[in-house]
């Protein structure tokens, strides 16, 4: 579970990044092309044509073009429609849909996860929801499109991975992964793109680079890393560990206004779910 806490890190970092120097400042279709880019290009040099068959490359592709390219895509055009507080507050049914697809891939059911990821849900929303606009259905749905497409990626890389040979180190074939949201983001830019909002400060590169190396590049590649070694039960909840996490980040570095009662009873809330996954699978083990 350390990749999925460092990688929650990060990422709390870097969505109060985005929110400071590139909303309303930079296309967000260009800045998703970016990230995807120096994503791809860190693991390039480390890839090995030959470990994977086609199908295996064809499908950790495809994963790349969902988990990352059309989440993005989704996740993007939901601004048009509903608040930031509406999307953090839609975004909290990942785990659900996390639990849902990973007992439909292994062809199981386990209710107990399903029950942790509803509690965490709960508590997320005990930290998020702040009311809704009267137009926030069609918003709603596309969040959901969004959240669908992370969790499905999750979960299916989880599928895939444990069927790679056993010589295969996972840093040789993940570059199929980028490559894969490349072929999403690129044609994305030009469709929706807006090329007369690109950078024009130091600080606003800056962060893109910090976002595409570190944030895209190592971050999806250990979160996914960390998908193979927890519990899926695990690997749902910590989806909405994200959400608080980045409340702090964002109270501590720019003193933004929270609710310090919610955050705490929420955090508990999520805490608890955690606690309850991980002594179910110890004792399953």
């Amino acid at each position: 579970m350390v990749y999925l806490v460092a990688v929650t890190v990060l990422w709390a970092f870097s969505f109060s990044l985005i929110g400071e120097y590139l909303a309303g400042e930079v296309d967000s279709y260009f800045a998703v092309l970016t990230r995807v880019t120096l994503a791809s290009l860190i693991f390039l040099p480390f890839l090995k044509v030959s470990l994977l068959s086609a199908r295996q490359k064809l499908a950790l592709g495809a994963l790349g073009a969902i988990q990352l390219g059309m989440m993005y895509i989704f996740f993007y055009h939901s601004f048009l429609y509903l608040s930031v507080p509406e999307v953090l507050l839609f975004t909290i049914f990942t785990p659900l849909y996390v639990a849902m697809l990973n007992d439909a891939l292994f062809k199981r059911f386990t209710p107990f996860y399903l029950l942790c990821a509803l509690i965490a849900t709960a508590g997320a929303a005990v930290i998020r929801f702040q009311g809704v606009s009267e137009s926030y259905w069609t918003g709603f749905f596309i969040v959901q499109g969004a959240n669908i497409c992370f969790a499905l990626g999750q979960v299916g890389y989880r599928k895939l991975a444990f069927g790679f040979p056993p010589a295969v180190s996972n840093h040789h074939v993940f570059a199929w992964f980028y490559l894969g949201a490349l072929a999403v983001a690129l044609p994305a830019f030009f469709i929706f793109g807006n090329p007369h909002q690109l950078p024009d400060a130091h600080n606003e590169w800056g962060v893109l680079l910090w976002l595409g190396v570190v944030a895209s590049g190592l971050g999806y590649y250990f979160w996914n890393l960390g998908a193979l070694k927890v519990t899926a039960g695990t690997l749902a909840i910590m989806n909405n560990v994200l959400i608080p996490a980045g409340l702090v980040v964002n109270l501590i570095l720019w003193q933004k206004d929270t609710d310090y009662s919610r955050l705490c009873i929420g955090g508990i809330i999520i805490a608890f779910a955690l606690w309850l996954s991980q002594k179910y699978s110890k004792k399953n083990d």
